[in-house]
């Protein structure tokens, strides 16, 4: 099965940036699309506009980090279209700081979100996709997950963890495609959860250059209309005018 038309695809972080455009651009080339995210005040509403502009959607709240709650999202998209196509493990958190700053709860949730809620999708939905025969996990990493700075060693071990987990799992499994879609600096609400005071001032800076969430959607788009037998192992997405 090739092509965006007709494919189920559940997607993480649904309710704000990169998963918020990807849900768009992907019902509006004929996707069934299923949204997830803790925030059902916005799915909701993202999910009329992408009724109104005649797109298939379904909305379901999800915790990544809970286990249950991603094996229910996926069960209720399965339940609802009868099918898994793809699942977009988007979710993630950015609470950058110094590592003698301490701040443990923030690395622990990082570290739920970012590794064990991708880990969680996969649990998920193999069964799922082994049962069809097929399918694809398009895993979102970060330009941090190739290049480590400063007071972003916990969140770029995450998005490492992310490119080996994606790895292992292509190598396992003949019969299902795996891609990973590292982003540049792309506005977002990610910098929104950065408590400390100098992280906050230095992503200020990083941030001044920045490509928009359509530009990642497009390159997840892109993965998934590829031929069965065309898995798009990787893009790096960054904007022209900036080396992140």
């Amino acid at each position: 099965m090739s092509g965006i038309k007709g494919k189920v695809v559940a997607i993480t972080g649904a309710s704000s940036g990169i998963g918020e455009a990807t849900a768009r651009l992907l019902a509006a080339r004929g996707a069934h699309v299923v949204i997830g995210a803790r925030r059902t005040d916005r799915l909701e509403a993202l999910a009329r506009e992408i009724a109104a502009a005649g797109g298939s959607v379904r909305v379901k709240a999800v915790d990544v980090a809970r286990a249950d709650d991603v094996e229910d999202f996926l069960g209720y998209t399965e339940a609802q279209f009868d099918r898994v196509d793809v699942v977009v493990n988007n979710a993630g958190l950015m609470p950058l700081s110094r590592l003698d700053a301490g701040k443990i709860d923030e690395w622990d949730r990082m570290i739920d979100v970012n590794i064990r809620g991708v880990l969680h999708g996969i649990k998920a939905g193999l069964p799922i996709m082994k049962r069809q025969g097929s399918g694809q996990f398009v895993n979102i990493s970060s330009i941090g997950g190739h290049q480590v700075y400063p007071t972003a060693a916990v969140y770029c071990a995450t998005k490492f963890a992310v490119l080996a987990i994606s790895e292992g799992l292509r190598q396992e499994h003949e019969d299902i495609r795996v891609t990973v879609i590292s982003p540049g600096v792309t506005r977002s609400e990610l910098a929104s959860t950065i408590t400390d005071p100098g992280a906050q001032a230095a992503m200020a800076e990083f941030r001044q250059i920045a490509i928009e969430p359509d530009a990642i959607a497009r390159a997840i788009a892109f993965s998934i209309e590829q031929p069965g037998d065309v898995d798009v192992s990787e893009i790096i997405v960054r904007p022209t005018a900036s080396p992140y």
